[in-house]
């Protein structure tokens, strides 16, 4: 087991970054509830970050971890919340003032300390809080503060505490603190004295001993898609266990143009004991007159289901069922306070370890997007296939708005290869996060030659993102737009009208169902 630092989740739609700055420094980082602790005996956990929540720490609803199981055990930074729940403790007071910070501050350095070693004074910070750190607990020093807020960071008076407790009111994650990382490495190398052990070369070698343990001599069968999370896990599982591994391929006749032949030639040569099966037909007459996107995914999820179940049956002593679940699944799937978000049903395959009788195998179950790519590029997996933009389980069926035909779909596919090749040939496709288009039921009158048209709208949907968790609609150049425009109403009979969606997420989805 390599190091590794525990942040606590109080519910901050910053606390996946905090993991990821840590992972840049090479160390592991793991997220969990604010109500569960990590193993404090572990020698490995070498501290804990407390993490920020949209909740108050004066409220009735306050977020209250096992605080004094931590400290002397293990080192503590509090960040927003985390800070403020440490003065609350501790006998500070907190309260919502006129002192609150939104947006960029700077730094002003009070006192001596690790945590800010190397940082400048006036370095400039991002605050996000409502409530403020009026007066310090009597156990902590004031380490900096900024000019509305006296306590911008603290940390434990010496002689107070075993082992270090550090708090900041800002948000030292976020890119806007121009030497966050710093600070965080400050924390994560110095105070807690963590080496740096995470790699992909340290991941690829432990994760094939564990699945060599896992598995034993047993079959493994999983999903292909074509996509990046499933082709990684499958050539893990490959390297871990070898011909043992069964991969079905399904067509699900909603794919992109030519994908389903792409694909198997693409996977050639892998010894992953490839099994395409095209279903096509099955998924299309079952979707005639669905019109509702939720119904649209139930029916295909159903239809997955039983495709899937009937082609591993064919299979003989099959005990395992390996799946692409990624990091930021495992996230959603945690409630910070009530019930367990449901991951979304196009990251698993729900229903199938119940009907197969099958133990579920997740080699990725601990990695980010990004991650995983840089896992499979160690692991020699083509670029095309690992430098795969996202796409969606149920495929085109959530970029069809309306019903889906085969005339339908066919007229999407040949839009999205037109916007797909453009962005490729130009160096835009490597530079984006995801794109593709959507064929919306909505028709328009156009012109073309001397002849009046009455035809389809085609939107194009291209966003920047890191995990898909945020995304930022991609400023293309006009002139590349004006030509992929040109080219689809020139190239695809039936539709005379191209738009370009330009929203974020929050609060609209990358997909439009």
């Amino acid at each position: 087991m390599v190091n590794y630092i525990s942040i606590l989740d109080f519910g901050s739609q910053y606390t996946q970054l905090i993991a990821r700055r840590i992972r840049e420094m090479d160390v592991y980082a793991e997220i969990i509830p604010f109500n569960k602790l990590p193993d404090l005996e572990d020698d490995n956990l070498k501290g804990v970050i407390l993490s920020g929540s949209p909740f108050s720490v004066t409220a009735e609803n306050a977020l209250h971890p096992d605080l004094e199981a931590i400290v002397n055990k293990k080192p503590i930074l509090g960040i927003c919340y985390g800070a403020q729940y440490l003065t609350n403790h501790f006998g500070g007071v907190v309260a919502n003032s006129d002192k609150r910070e939104y947006g960029q501050a700077s730094l002003k350095l009070e006192k001596d300390s690790t945590l800010l070693s190397g940082i400048g004074n006036d370095s400039q910070i991002w605050m996000s809080h409502a409530d403020s750190i009026v007066t310090p607990a009597p156990v902590f020093d004031i380490i900096a503060s900024t000019e509305s807020i006296p306590v911008a960071a603290f940390q434990g008076k010496a002689g107070q505490f075993e082992k270090p407790i550090l708090g900041v009111q800002f948000h030292p994650e976020v890119t806007h603190s121009l030497q966050g990382k710093d600070i965080l490495r400050n924390f994560v190398l110095d105070i807690c004295q963590s080496k740096q052990e995470w790699s992909s070369a340290s991941f690829i070698k432990k994760t094939v001993g564990e699945l060599q343990e896992k598995i034993g001599d047993k079959q493994v069968i999983i999903g292909l898609s074509g996509g990046v999370d499933s082709t990684v896990a499958s050539v893990l599982l490959q390297k871990a266990i070898g011909k043992r591994l069964h991969a079905i391929f399904i067509n699900n006749g909603l794919l992109r143009h030519n994908e389903f032949e792409e694909v198997i030639e693409s996977y050639q040569n892998m010894d992953l004991n490839l099994i395409p099966v095209d279903a096509s037909e099955a998924f299309l007459s079952e979707l005639a007159g669905v019109t509702d996107p939720e119904k649209k995914r139930k029916i295909i999820g159903r239809v997955f289901i039983e495709v899937f179940e009937r082609e591993a049956k064919k299979l003989k002593d099959v005990d395992f069922l390996a799946q692409g679940t990624i990091y930021p699944d495992v996230i959603e799937s945690l409630s910070v306070v009530g019930p367990s978000v449901t991951i979304k049903s196009h990251h698993n395959v729900g229903g199938l370890p119940d009907l197969l009788n099958l133990e579920i195998v997740e080699p990725l179950r601990m990695l980010f997007k990004d991650e995983v790519r840089t896992v499979g590029k160690a692991l020699g997996i083509k670029h095309e296939l690992v430098g795969r933009h996202p796409f969606p389980g149920p495929g085109l069926a959530i970029r069809i708005l309306g019903e889906i035909t085969h005339e339908r779909v066919a007229l999407l596919q040949k839009a999205d290869k037109v916007f797909i090749d453009h962005l490729k040939s130009s160096g835009y496709y490597e530079k984006v996060w995801q794109a593709g288009a959507i064929l919306l039921p909505i028709k328009s009158v156009g012109v073309m030659g001397d002849e009046r048209t009455y035809e389809n709208t085609c939107a194009l949907r291209c966003v920047v993102s890191v995990d898909g968790m945020t995304a930022k609609w991609a400023e293309l150049p006009y002139d590349l737009l004006g030509k992929i425009s040109n080219d689809i109403i020139n190239k695809v009979k039936g539709i005379n009208r191209v738009v370009y969606d330009i929203s974020t997420k929050p609060p609209a989805t990358i997909e439009w169902e």
